[in-house]
Parts: C-alpha cells; structure tokens; sequence
C-alpha cells in the first residue's frame, strides 16, 4: 500500500444503519509528557471504532470529532521485514536506518538497539541457525517481497511468540491455481531450510501449503510498503513520502491488524506515515466528523481513474466506487 501524493476533498459517510460494532482492535496513544517524572496517567484510547459497512466489510470510524492533522493512533506491525535493498542499511527489527559498524550489529544484519535486539531473538534465535541462500535467490531472481514476512511469521511460531493463525482476521486475496502452485516452491525452499537447521517435523508440522498460502493470501493485500519520512512538519512528512513513492525508496515491509481495517478512498481524509522506524501513524488530512468513516489510499492518488481502477481491481480485487471515480476526475 503506498502513502498518498495528492489529495482532493471529497467527503464520504457512512449511513447509520450500515454499522454494526465488531469489535475494538485499538493501539492507545498516550497523550501525556512524563520527561520530568510527574506521575503518567492512563493512556488514552484512539478516537476510533471498528464496525461493519454495507458494501465494504469492516470500516474505521471516528467516535468524536477529529481535527485536520491531529494524531489518531499508531500502530506495531504483526509482522514486518526490511527489502533485500536495504537489509545492509536498516534495523532488522523496527527497519529504522542504521549505519554500518554499529554496536548492535549481529552477523549480517543490523540492530539500531539492544531493545531492538532483545525483541528479534524471539524469530531471531530460530532464524540465524537457518542458511537461507537459496530462499533468497529464488525471490530475488522473481522480484518476490512477501515471502519473507511468511518467514519471519514462521520462525515467530516456532519460537513461540506468535500463533498459527495470527493473521487469519485478516482479509485474504483470492488465490488461482497456478498461484498457488507456484507458492509450493517456496515453501518447500522454506522448510528445507528450517529442517536443515535441525528443526523436528513436530516443530514444523504447521508448515502446510495450506497455511503458507493462505498467510500469503492475507499478506498480499493486507501488507504496507515502508518508506520512512523526515522533517519536522506534518508538511514535511507528506513531501517525503511523495518523494519516497516516486524513487521507489521502500526500506522494508510490514503488516499490522488494526490498519488493514481501513478501507481505501481515493481522496482519502486520513494518511498513513512512518517517520522513523516500522511503527505506523495515522493522522486526520482534513477535519472529520464523529460517525464518519476513515479511510486512506492504498495507492498513489496522483493517477487517472482508469490507472487506478486497474491497480485497485487487479492488485486488491475491488472496484473503487468513492465519490471520486464515481465523477471520473
């Protein structure tokens, strides 16, 4: 999913009979400055709800009034991987830029920090006994991304840390045949390397075609493309982004539960952005009112309808009808 270069204002809402509440999948943003030791208070919750729509499935909605620019929340990822661009560059953890020569470096791959250290070796440990060259070659050579976030997610589970269906809330990508056939390669590379690692079949029993593909299914349409924005300006944010999109300059990918719940505009009234590490913040890009539904731009918004009616249907399977297409600008 990349940010948003251009936005207009059109304002979308969602009927009141078209919500029903879900559930509450909330990251908390806490409002209060503790630098001086004062006593923190209890963060607050995001002024957000998750609900179902008429037409879209699940939708973010805003429970009071939120100011154009104003924080809403961010968000961890579930899972997130740096591109094989920038493995020598980033933090293998929070995908943060990282010189080379740094005092956390482990092996071939970088760490920013021993927090960040600490909290890799729950895939880490499982991961680094494993020789993935040939893993990496076979997506290198087919210019493959996600495979790696079904990695990282596998050694996660092996490690204990993550659950075998941690992303099955997720939506999935529908998936041919062929798609899948061309999945068993890769997860044959995959268990071969664990196996050779000297993983038993018992801690390996999970790894089925069926849960590779279907992880891959969510991944693919659930995943965002990391391009870390700099500046001090919420303006100077979106001028980085805009810039990161046309150099291609992604430093990685993750995938996270409570932003995949958004759902696409495009001219959306929210904006995703990272500043300088994977944890992800959206913020209002105009003011909206309590009840309507937040979305974003799963693309680059700066395209013709017809560009982005083909992107949307052939990369997320849907046709967009927002007010915009809807008025073929």
């Amino acid at each position: 999913m990349l940010p948003l270069l251009r936005s207009r204002r059109f304002a979308q809402r969602c009927p009141p009979k078209s919500k029903q509440l879900l559930t509450s999948y909330f990251s908390t943003t806490s409002t209060t400055d503790n630098r001086h030791g004062s006593k923190p208070s209890q963060p607050s919750p995001p002024p957000i709800q998750v609900l179902l729509t008429e037409s879209a499935g699940r939708g973010v909605f805003a429970t009071r009034n939120i100011e154009s620019g104003e924080l809403i929340h961010t968000a961890r990822p579930m899972i997130s991987h740096p591109s094989l661009s920038s493995i020598d560059r980033v933090c293998y953890f929070c995908l943060k830029n990282t010189p080379k020569g740094s005092d956390f470096e482990a092996q071939k791959v970088l760490f920013c920090s021993e927090e960040c250290r600490e909290q890799a070796k729950g895939f880490y440990e499982v991961e680094k006994e494993a020789d993935w060259s040939a893993f990496v070659a076979h997506c290198r050579i087919r210019a493959l991304k996600y495979p790696f976030l079904a990695k990282r997610l596998a050694c996660m589970i092996i490690s204990g840390i993550a659950s075998v269906n941690s992303l099955d809330i997720l939506q999935p990508a529908l998936l041919s045949p062929q798609m899948i056939s061309q999945m068993e390669e890769e997860l044959g590379l995959l268990t071969s390397a664990l196996e050779a690692s000297g993983m038993t079949s018992k801690q390996l029993k999970f790894l089925t075609i069926e849960w590779y593909s279907g992880v891959l299914a969510r991944i693919r349409i659930n995943a965002f493309r990391i391009e870390l924005a700099g500046g001090c300006s919420y303006e100077d944010l979106l001028a980085s982004a805009a810039l990161s999109v046309e150099s291609e300059a992604a430093v990685g990918n993750a995938v996270y539960i409570l932003p995949s719940f958004y759902n696409h505009d495009c001219d959306p009234n929210t904006h995703i952005v990272w500043v300088e590490n994977v944890d992800a913040r959206l913020k209002a890009l105009r003011d909206i009112e309590a009840g309507e539904e937040l979305r974003i731009c799963y693309i680059d918004a700066s395209m013709d309808r017809d560009a982005r009616q083909n992107i949307l249907s052939n990369g997320f399977g849907f046709e967009c009808r927002c007010p915009r297409c809807l008025l073929n600008d």
